[in-house]
């Protein structure tokens, strides 16, 4: 089950909100924002190996080595949409849980993961338990960047992440 287009526009849009978002949030300003190097996919697009069975998005990290013997290289992220899982929880939440909401959710979770690996705030290589704290952190900036959004349906996605509830993985 793969996004439709106009899923896959609302999605666009959804990284567009988080961006603004975010740069509000870390203040960095636009050419912050562009040097960030990340892209997004949805799952129509990944490889094998970007495909998770168990999370909304999977962040993959890949480095690139210059030509050049002793210029350095640098890390890329691809954020990559879980299309079939999405779709799939929001059918299962029936008319609780809006698929723009959760989106806007999905996509500032993981541009803060990607702002964070970036700054070395966080370590992509590390234990589980190292993991599952990196998560907790992430968890709760994303909740303090979003909590005072306007967004309708927002404080319904943000409730399920919560500790109480879960609709479902995020970082794999």
């Amino acid at each position: 089950m793969y996004f439709n287009p106009s899923q896959i526009s609302l999605a666009g849009r959804a990284f567009d909100h988080a961006e603004k978002v975010a740069a509000r949030h870390y203040r960095l300003r636009e050419a912050d924002l562009k040097s960030l190097r990340y892209d997004v996919k949805t799952q129509a697009f990944l490889e094998e190996h970007e495909v998770s069975e168990s999370a909304f998005a999977h962040l993959c990290r890949y480095h690139y080595q210059r030509e050049a013997a002793k210029a350095s290289g640098f890390d890329f992220y691809r954020i990559c949409l879980q299309d079939n899982r999405i779709i799939d929880a929001i059918n299962r939440a029936g008319s609780f849980i809006k698929l723009p909401p959760l989106l806007l959710y999905i996509a500032t979770h993981e541009l803060v993961h990607v702002i964070r690996f970036d700054a070395g705030e966080g370590k992509f290589d590390v234990s589980p338990e190292e993991k599952k704290q990196e998560e907790q952190r992430v968890y709760n900036i994303t909740r303090q960047m979003l909590s005072p959004s306007i967004y309708p349906d927002l404080k319904m996605v943000l409730d399920c992440f919560s500790d109480r509830h879960t609709i479902g993985n995020l970082f794999n």
